[in-house]
């Protein structure tokens, strides 16, 4: 009897070692089934690179454009001579497709093209200029433009008709002193002495004071610098 208890208990210990473990058997399924389900985490793309800034586009006046320039200083045949500089303002601003492009005020450089007082009793005098850049954001810039010019008005009658009136006196004058030949020879003198005296009121100049404007149009395309 002892025997046989001996056995049942070696056969019960036996049939225990030989269970397996469900615990550990079904860990790793549940631990693969776990990694299967868990969601895969993707990589962010990097942030786009952000449009170049276009170039802003290079603004022409095209040539034609009317330019008005109020001058700074007085001009005069009398005291200016070709080359002389002088600097003027931009009258009237410029738009170029409803943009305004030069403002009003804009400072301006040119220089007198001819300056030429009149002949003693003879011809007009003129007086010309034109411009050689405009000053726009801290920049001279260069433009090419049509000549303005300023003329004085012809000489009065009166001038000549001192001559004449000279010439006469001094003919008369001739024949009471010795005829023909004295007639002559007065003619001459009395001639000069009318000329002389036309010469001191005939002679003409041009006389352009200050804030007088003057009027251009531009010969070529001007590129104008972005600010």
């Amino acid at each position: 009897m002892r025997h046989r208890m001996t056995w049942l208990l070696l056969l019960v210990c036996l049939a225990g070692c030989k269970q397996p473990d469900s615990r550990s058997a079904t860990a790793p399924a549940a631990e693969a089934a776990k990694s299967d389900s868990t969601p895969t985490a993707t990589a962010t793309p990097p942030p786009a690179a952000p449009a170049p800034t276009p170039a802003p586009q290079p603004v022409v006046i095209p040539a034609g454009t009317i330019l008005e320039a109020r001058i700074s200083q007085a001009l005069s045949t009398a005291r200016n001579r070709a080359g002389d500089p002088f600097t003027a303002s931009l009258e009237r601003p410029v738009d170029i497709g409803g943009r305004e492009v030069l403002p009003r005020g804009a400072t301006m450089r040119g220089h007198v093209t001819t300056s030429r007082s009149s002949g003693r009793l003879e011809g007009r005098a003129v007086i010309g200029i034109t411009l050689d850049s405009i000053e726009l954001n801290g920049q001279d810039v260069p433009v090419v433009t049509s000549l303005d010019t300023r003329t004085s008005a012809a000489h009065k009658k009166h001038n000549l008709e001192m001559i004449g009136g000279g010439s006469g006196v001094g003919a008369l004058i001739g024949v009471l002193a010795g005829g023909g030949k004295g007639a002559a020879i007065g003619a001459l003198a009395g001639a000069g002495a009318g000329a002389a005296g036309a010469a001191a009121t005939g002679k003409e100049e041009v006389e352009i004071p200050a804030e007088t404007v003057f009027t251009f149009r531009l010969k070529s395309p001007v590129n104008l610098p972005q600010p």
